[in-house]
């Protein structure tokens, strides 16, 4: 196969040698990371396989020598034409049926550049044997011998699709052209006659071309290599491959490369990374993964694995754009705009209890990660430990539709209607990309406001959106970033935690199909998934002990030499002394302005004289909320107030009225307002008090 056209002026007028190494295109385009290293190779010419131009000083002096003896010995001596090699081969072609041709390398590199020197049928008819001739000749005068032969190593076919010396020799040898030794160069110039010849032809060949040329090399080597690297497939591997999508992405429209915000180190490590622990959870059923890094100011991807590679199960899905179920990753939005409504504040109590929410396919009762229920809890503790049920009484107050309005703010594209989820959606039920995730989160880290990410270095208008308030994206952050808030699922010590501030998210799907880590700090936001394309659960395998320890250690390499600092609090956001309802031990909790109690000091607890013991307000918790369930009755709604106090003479007042004595049970109907439940001693002095919401 003729590899270049180069269009030419008249018959004969021969291009540059620069024209036509520069208009030299590989089949391959590759693709460059941020600093202009080369990360991947993609093949783009599906009709021939071309590497780089490889200059005559990068070849083995082995091949030059093999392919001047047997296409052109007096290659350096003649001036485009062999005479005397044309007079012998036509005075064998009158007294021998073997017909023998006597093109020069210069003649072939002619009609290479020229296509109407190309032969029209079998073989060139006699005028066209002789424009070619001529026409090396004037290739001759305007180039360089060593140029003539440095663009025909360059553009033959030696054999299949394999064209030019680079391609051959990596293809057939798995090695650069420079590492050839004297037996692979044989072999190579025996195949430039005949490059689709049987193994068996082509030793035939080398070994003739080796006893002409004096060379060592035994004929049964030969046919043994001949045998070994001309029998069935071969491939060209790839130097670099470490972004296949990306690069598939990027490289298209016949582009010969393509630049990337990719960091090549950092898509190495992570790729490392993933591997290695998806092999130590291998037998746990896990096959599968991805890793997505971003910068959290310019919305650059750095670090973009979509599978494990040879140990995925489907090497060719993307893991970053498929759609998987998301699990607990979505509660930091929930929470977000329940404190952006000011529905609920980082201290506000809910109840983990079990809970039965009626709905019209029957009753949905969620469950705990750990099957336990941990009782009145902030909602500073409950999104950080991931507790179900307060997200499901969370997501009541705010509404079902609300919260799918926002998650599609915060990039999420493909949600169904509010209908097709129900409560279910608080826990995760809904299906996002890894992709989306890590930018939603990277929202939160930006101070609530969205952007796009990029992987190319494009100078567009970035489009922006505010999803969060600054103060609600900082509690949020500031609560995923509470090491204690966070003990009560996950203990102190685990992957999670790291020696610089981060904020940080996991999330398990409904029967083990998928697990979650996302988290930023002060400027990457990192996003893993673990699982299995085919949709298998994994067996025991957690946030923490499947998606968590990738995170981790990609978060590390981030920040191996830079710290990370906690988000600056915004004016909104004020920090207050309050008691915690069970002990006289002050706690701080932020509040945004305007949702912070009248006053956070608990009203003090005067004795009456008689009494030596304190007694105390059990239920409801300081600054409980109490959400009215819409699918009970009104009059069936009832809440039960409780103390630790004794005897007939202690009372409840409720908003200033007395409404019973603590010896009697009493059953109050719940309505939405702000209320103080007191304790009231013989004296009428307040024993204890406590502030709580209904709604």
């Amino acid at each position: 196969m003729l590899l270049l056209i180069v269009p030419v002026t008249s018959s004969f007028a021969q291009p540059l040698f620069e024209d036509v190494k520069k208009s030299y295109k590989k089949s391959d385009a590759v693709l460059l990371d941020r600093h202009g290293k080369v990360i991947h190779e993609l093949r783009v010419d599906a009709k021939g396989r071309r590497l780089q131009w490889t200059s005559l000083k990068e070849i083995s002096p082995a091949l030059i020598r093999a392919v001047l003896h047997t296409e052109d010995k007096r290659f350096y001596e003649h001036h485009g034409v062999d005479w005397k090699a044309a007079g012998a081969a036509a005075i064998k072609n009158i007294f021998s049926s073997e017909k023998r041709g006597a093109s020069t390398i210069s003649m072939q590199v002619a009609a290479m550049l020229d296509k109407e020197l190309r032969p029209k049928a079998k073989k060139r008819s006699m005028g066209q044997k002789w424009d070619q001739m001529q026409a090396a000749r004037e290739l001759e005068e305007a180039w360089k011998k060593d140029d003539i032969l440095e663009a025909y190593l360059n553009l033959i076919t030696f054999r299949g699709e394999l064209q030019g010396i680079a391609s051959a020799s990596r293809g057939l040898f798995g090695k650069d052209a420079g590492g050839l030794d004297e037996q692979e160069a044989l072999i190579l110039a025996s195949l430039i006659r005949a490059p689709n010849a049987s193994p068996e032809a082509v030793a035939r060949r080398a070994c003739l071309l080796a006893e002409a040329m004096g060379n060592t090399s035994t004929c049964d080597n030969l046919k043994a290599l001949a045998a070994k690297n001309l029998v069935g497939p071969y491939g060209l591997k790839q130097k670099t491959g470490l972004a296949p999508q990306v690069a598939q992405k990027l490289l298209s429209n016949g582009m010969t490369s393509a630049v990337s915000t990719l960091d090549g180190g950092l898509q190495r490590f992570a790729a490392d990374t993933l591997r290695y622990h998806l092999a130590a959870v291998r037998k746990q059923n896990v096959h599968d993964g991805a890793v997505l890094v971003v910068d959290n100011r310019t919305g650059e991807i750095l670090a973009y694995v979509a599978n494990s590679g040879d140990l995925s199960s489907a090497r060719h899905v993307d893991g970053i754009i498929a759609r998987r179920q998301a699990g607990s990753t979505l509660k930091p939005f929930l929470y977000g705009l329940a404190f952006d409504r000011h529905i609920l504040r980082p201290s506000s109590m809910l109840v983990d209890s079990p809970l039965d929410v009626p709905t019209a396919f029957g009753v949905y009762r969620p469950e705990n990660y750990d099957n336990d229920f941990k009782g009145p809890v902030q909602a500073r503790d409950a999104l950080a430990s991931s507790l179900n049920v307060p997200a499901v009484k969370t997501l009541s107050l705010v509404g079902v539709g609300a919260f799918v309005s926002k998650l599609i703010e915060a990039g999420f594209s493909q949600l169904e209607s509010e209908e097709h989820y129900g409560f279910s959606i608080a826990l995760g039920t809904a299906d996002v990309t890894l992709y989306e995730l890590v930018n939603a989160y990277r929202t939160l880290a930006n101070r609530g406001v969205w952007s796009e990410l990029k992987i190319a270095p494009v100078k567009t208008k970035v489009r922006k959106r505010k999803v969060y308030s600054e103060e609600a994206a900082f509690l949020v952050s500031d609560i995923l970033s509470d090491r204690e808030a966070r003990s009560i699922t996950f203990s102190l010590e685990n992957p999670l935690a790291t020696k610089f501030w981060t904020a940080v998210k996991t999330g398990t799907s409904k029967d083990m199909r998928d697990n979650w880590c996302i988290g930023y700090s002060e400027r990457y936001t990192v996003g893993v998934w673990v699982g299995n394309f085919n949709g298998e659960p994994m067996w025991n395998v957690s946030g923490v002990t499947g998606a968590a320890p990738v995170w981790h250690e990609v978060m590390g390499y981030l920040h191996a030499k830079e710290t990370s600092r906690p988000l600056k609090m915004p004016e909104g956001v004020l920090i207050q002394a309050r008691y915690d309802g069970t002990s006289d031990v002050q706690k701080k909790e932020m509040f945004i302005r305007g949702t912070e109690p009248a006053s956070l000091q608990r009203e003090p607890t005067v004795q009456a004289k008689p009494s030596s013991s304190v007694q105390k307000i059990t239920y409801p918790a300081q600054r409980m909320i109490i959400a009215l369930d819409p699918d009970i009755p009104e009059d069936r709604q009832r809440v039960f107030f409780e103390s630790d106090a004794s005897g007939d003479l202690i009372r409840w007042r409720l908003n200033g009225k007395e409404i019973g004595r603590t010896s009697e049970i009493i059953s109050w109907k719940p309505v939405p307002g702000k209320y103080t439940i007191s304790l009231i001693d013989a004296h009428d002095v307040v024993i204890d008090s406590v502030r709580f919401t209904v709604k």
